[in-house]
């Protein structure tokens, strides 16, 4: 009776012994890094110099080098001017970026249009400051 079981008990121990080990879940590929474009804009305008016009372009072949990019055009302005001006103006000059990357190739159904106004300054400044470096549209790529 000791012998049936023994042998049993390695017969069941071998038959495990043969299965496969089961297969790990593989881990997820890392996200894609985030990538960062800001164009700039003179004072009052919407329009693209031809510099911010290079970085858009190069922003759009970074979008189209990738797969499934979704990228974020987020306007900002100075504090000089009324703060319902700047927010029409933050989304004009993001329109205006969206719409030069399409005109690049970019999907414009990627694209997502933000406007912040005075509200976001890359450079603090108080109120009635023409600041060059706060009249921007970023650009995220992810």
């Amino acid at each position: 009776m000791i012998k049936k079981l023994l042998a049993v008990v390695a017969a069941a121990f071998l038959l495990g012994a043969c299965d496969e080990p089961a297969p790990q879940a593989a881990t997820p590929p890392p996200p894609p890094p985030v990538k960062n474009f800001l164009v700039f804009f003179d004072f009052d305008k919407s329009t693209l110099t031809p510099r911010a016009l290079d970085i858009v372009k190069e922003a759009a072949a970074t979008a189209k080098s990738g797969q499934n990019a979704r990228l974020t055009c987020t306007g900002h302005t100075d504090t000089s001017g009324p703060a319902n001006y700047n927010m029409a103006l933050s989304l004009r000059r993001a329109n205006t970026v969206k719409a030069a990357l399409v005109r690049q190739g970019v999907p414009a159904d990627t694209i997502t249009v933000v406007g912040r106004g005075e509200t976001a300054l890359l450079v603090a400044t108080k109120d009635g400051v023409r600041e060059p470096q706060n009249r921007r549209v970023e650009i995220v790529i992810q």
